[in-house]
């Protein structure tokens, strides 16, 4: 069952801090090279994967998830959904503990396939909104939202 409760995704995003973004883009305009911009600037090791490029915001890009030298906490995946399966068993050949995938990228049978090899897995969410929204770094024109949440404030009795 994929990681879906706040708690979980609280755990995941404070335990593990090196993210192999497969798929991560060198321009600035797309989502995956937003993303990683704003990872890097909380803490996390970004590691760029991507046979297009040779590095990406600085950091060194590899072709493939196991041409990595270092060990990877998660495998942040910025593709197409039939794209996941052999990311999905590259994951789990460099040992990964989690697999994010990213919005829209649902695939049931290779995310059955990571948890069966032991992997978490959070899918159809991003790790920039989901830091962002439990870590305080939602913000509308300066104004620090914190964490979003559905529930109401509890109102004092008097």
């Amino acid at each position: 069952m994929p990681v879906d409760d706040i708690e979980g995704i609280r755990r995941i995003l404070s335990s593990y801090k090196t993210v192999a973004m497969v798929g991560l883009s060198a321009n600035w305009h797309r989502p995956s090279n937003f993303a990683a911009k704003y990872l890097l600037d909380h803490g996390f090791r970004v590691i760029p994967v991507n046979p297009a490029y040779d590095e990406v915001l600085g950091q060194r890009c590899y072709p493939s998830l196991r041409e990595i030298p270092e060990p990877v906490d998660v495998v942040d995946v910025f593709r197409k959904p039939e794209d996941v399966p052999p990311i999905v068993e590259d994951a789990i050949a460099i040992g990964a503990k989690v697999l994010w995938l990213q919005i829209g990228v649902i695939h049931p049978e290779a995310m059955a396939r990571a948890e069966q090899a032991g992997l978490e897995v959070v899918a159809d969410r991003c790790m920039k909104i989901e830091y962002a929204r439990l870590f305080g770094g939602l913000n509308f024109m300066g104004v620090n939202t914190k964490v979003i949440s559905s529930k109401r404030p509890r109102t004092p009795v008097y």
